[in-house]
Order: structure tokens, then sequence, then C-alpha cells
């Protein structure tokens, strides 16, 4: 993964296993390594960073991939520290997962209440294969971004499906962000 100046701090939170290390390789590198390589638990934060052209201009992500196990998560926050942008990750087909995304939201109303907060569910593919599996309801799911004023997106490392989708959205709203507003007395047409 690469360094160097970012426009927009993203951080992603959530359980171990939620699968924020294959949203970044999938995003960043194209590639899922989940059916070839074994897991391996991240430790502290891995740093990944990759422009994106919205509305004709380049917004370089850098994003923070943070360590899901409940005995780093104290450390997290100084990965957090100065986020414009949380995706809390959780499992489709893991209930505590979705509960624990729940921890990181008021982690972040907390100590970074300016971070706009995108949920993604992880794993769609295994729905899609076996519907059975979903263990969040998209009726809850729904019912959280609206009440934290959140955006929420399915996701699947191994497709693909909506990995760009989220960090462009991302991207837009950084810059929607950056807009000055008019200045008093200025007719809007």
């Amino acid at each position: 993964m690469s360094g160097g100046k970012v426009d927009i701090k993203v951080v992603l939170l959530g359980k171990a296993y939620a699968g924020k290390t294959s949203l970044v390789e999938r995003y960043i590198h194209d590639r899922f390594l989940g059916d070839t390589v074994p897991y391996q638990n991240t430790i502290g934060a891995a740093f990944g960073a990759k422009t994106v052209t919205v509305n004709n201009k380049n917004v370089i992500i850098g994003i923070w991939d943070t360590a899901g196990s409940e005995r780093y998560e104290a450390m997290s926050r100084i990965y957090y520290r100065g986020a414009k942008g949380a995706v809390i990750c959780y499992d489709l087909t893991d209930k505590y997962s979705f509960d624990r995304a729940r921890y990181w939201i008021g982690e972040l109303q907390k100590y970074e209440e300016n971070c706009k907060i995108y949920l993604c569910g992880t794993k769609y593919d295994l729905i899609q294969e076996d519907a059975q599996l979903r263990q969040i309801d998209e009726k809850e799911i729904k019912a959280l971004a609206l009440d934290i004023r959140g955006e929420f997106f399915e996701t699947s490392s191994k497709t693909g499906k909506d990995i760009n989708k989220i960090f462009t959205k991302i991207a837009s709203d950084y810059l929607l962000s950056k807009q000055e507003p008019p200045t008093e007395g200025r007719k809007l047409i």
C-alpha cells in the first residue's frame, strides 16, 4: 500500500473477520485474496491510498484499515482522529458484527463528531448464494443509517459489488463539504 499526501482520511472500523482488509484489497488492488491466502488479523492498522475522480476532480483517499480484535479497540482512536469518513464494516452473515458496528458508531460520535459514517455490510456474495445466511435485516440497517444520518452499502469483496461505489460516494461527499456556501445577497439561479 502506498503513502503520501491525501485529501481525505477514511478509517475502516469493525469486528475482526468483518471483511475490512478484503474491502481495501479489492478497492486499491482490485483483487480478492480470500480464496487463496490464509486469513491474518490486522495488528494495529494498515494504510493505503487511491486516487478517485469525481466531477472531473481528483481526490486522494487515504484509507486506514484498523485491527478488529477487541483488544486493539482503544488503540483504534489514534487512527480515526481527524478522519472525515468512516466505513463501519459488518458481516451480513454475523449478527454480532452488526451489534459491534453500533459500538464503533458510538465511539465516532463521542470522539470524532464531524466524521461522516458509512455503513458497509460485507460478504454479500454469501447471501446471494444462500439467503438463509443473512443475519441482519435490511430494515434494521436502513433504520440505523437514518438514525445516524449515514449511508449504507451491501458489498462483496469477492465479486467487487459496490466497492468502488462506497469510496466514490465518500469522495463526492467530501467535495460537496468543501464547496463554499453562496455569499449573502447573491441570487441563486
